[in-house]
C-alpha cells in the first residue's frame, strides 16, 4: 500500500511537471489527478478548439488532421504510463491496432438500450501494404446500426512513437434510412510517444455528421460513445 501511494505521488509530480509542456489550461485539476493515478481520461469536448493537448512535434499531425476535419462531435482520450516497466508499449500498441479481426466483439454499452453489444460485429481486412515504417490497411467493419464501414487505416512508426489514423471511405447510413456521415467525415487518430520518463497515449475521435434535427442526440451518442469505446479498448488492452 505504501509503495503504491509513493508511485502515485511520484507520477503526480511527473504529471504536474509535464503538464506545462503537454497540456493547456483546459485540462482540469481533477483530470490531472486522474492521469496521475494512471487512469484513462475521456473528454467529450464537442469541437477541436476545446482540446487540452498542446501542439508539439509528436501531436502536430494528429491535431492538424482533426482540425482539418473540424468535427461537430469530438472526443479526446488520454493516458500516461511510466516508461520503466513498459518499454515495449509502442510495439504492444501496434500489435493491437493492426490486429483488425480482433476489433470484432469489442464490448460496447448502448446508453439507449442499457445493454452491451458488439462495437463491430465483423472486421475483415481487404487489402494491406507494409514497408519499413508505414502500414496501410483497407478493412470492412460492420457496425450496427450503420452497416458496413469501409475503413482506411494508416499507421506510421518511429523508434519512440506510433501514429494511427482510421477514416471511413463510404457514406454511413443510420438503419439504412438516413445518411448520417459522408465519406471521410469520421476519423479516429491515436498517437503514442515517449516524453521523458513517460509514455503518452493520446487519441482524438471526431465525426462531422449530417444535421438530422430529430436524430441529433442519438447520432452524437452513437458515434462519440463508439469512438471512445474503441480508443479506451486499445489503451486498456495492453
Amino acid at each position: 500500500m505504501k509503495r503504491t501511494l509513493m508511485l502515485i505521488a511520484l507520477l503526480a509530480a511527473v504529471v504536474s511537471l509535464a503538464g506545462a509542456q503537454l497540456f493547456n489550461d483546459k485540462l482540469s485539476a481533477d483530470e490531472r489527478e486522474r492521469l496521475a493515478q494512471g487512469e484513462v481520461v475521456i473528454r467529450n469536448i464537442g469541437k477541436m478548439k476545446h482540446i487540452c493537448m498542446q501542439e508539439r512535434k509528436e501531436t502536430e499531425k494528429l491535431i492538424k488532421t482533426m482540425k482539418k476535419l473540424d468535427p461537430n462531435y469530438t472526443a479526446e482520450i488520454i493516458q500516461l504510463r511510466p516508461y520503466a516497466g513498459n518499454e515495449t508499449l509502442r510495439d504492444d500498441i501496434k500489435a493491437a491496432l493492426v490486429n483488425i479481426p480482433e476489433y470484432a466483439g469489442i464490448p460496447y454499452f448502448s446508453e439507449r438500450h442499457k445493454t452491451f453489444y458488439n462495437l463491430y460485429d465483423s472486421a475483415v481486412i481487404t487489402d494491406q501494404t507494409v514497408d519499413e515504417s508505414n502500414t496501410n490497411i483497407s478493412a470492412n467493419l460492420e457496425m450496427a446500426p450503420f452497416g458496413i464501414i469501409n475503413a482506411d487505416i494508416h499507421i506510421e512508426e518511429s523508434e519512440d512513437s506510433i501514429y494511427y489514423e482510421m477514416t471511413n471511405t463510404n457514406t454511413l447510413r443510420l438503419e439504412d434510412k438516413f445518411n448520417a456521415v459522408k465519406a471521410e467525415n469520421m476519423k479516429s487518430a491515436i498517437t503514442v510517444f515517449r516524453d521523458g520518463d513517460n509514455w503518452v497515449l493520446y487519441a482524438v475521435g471526431g465525426v462531422d455528421t449530417f444535421k438530422i434535427f430529430f436524430l441529433a442526440d442519438r447520432v452524437e451518442t452513437s458515434f462519440i460513445n463508439r469512438i471512445k469505446t474503441f480508443c479506451n479498448f486499445i489503451f486498456t488492452k495492453i
